[in-house]
């Protein structure tokens, strides 16, 4: 620095720095944070819809009947075989890939389609049956059917008269 003072400690990305004389003429560094609210609304746009690079998360329908858990996602022009559900400690995880059709001698002029995987998490009632999950899959839509165990299922009792 010019002012003949070594300023130590790690920058952060996206702060800038500056120094600064307290009361007692001690040099101090304060770290302020830069902000952008157009930058801000980009990115969450970004995080929201997706970008060709980082495809936004797949949407989700869900939904209680009387004996199971129905989930919903959307998932067009995805191959089945690349469809993975895993349930780990309550933790529903499904992930998929998209990918574009290898076409010899093609240049494409506009490729907007997101491709590459997509993931998404929901975190399930420990009054769920996941070991008997099924799931199907038609016209771009992963239906997840998780039973309610008979423990959830609401039940009527009796009053007996004294």
């Amino acid at each position: 620095m010019e002012c003949g003072y070594t300023v130590h400690g790690p920058v952060a990305v996206g702060y800038s720095s500056r120094i600064r004389t307290d009361t007692k003429g001690v040099m101090a560094m304060a770290m302020l944070m830069r902000t952008d609210p157009l930058t801000d609304i980009e990115r969450l746009f970004h995080q929201m819809v997706g970008t060709t690079a980082r495809p936004a998360a797949m949407p989700m329908d869900a939904w209680r009947g009387a004996n199971e858990f129905l989930v919903q996602f959307d998932l067009p022009g995805v191959d089945p075989a690349s469809i993975d559900i895993t349930v780990d400690r309550k933790v529903l995880s499904v992930r998929a890939e998209r990918k574009r059709a290898e076409r010899e001698g093609v240049r494409y002029v506009v490729a907007e389609r997101p491709m590459g995987p997509v993931s998404r998490q929901v975190f399930l009632s420990d009054s769920l049956d996941t070991d008997r999950l099924d799931a199907r899959y038609d016209n771009g839509v992963l239906t997840l059917s998780i039973p309610v165990t008979e423990k959830a299922k609401p039940r009527k009792f009796e009053v007996a008269a004294a």
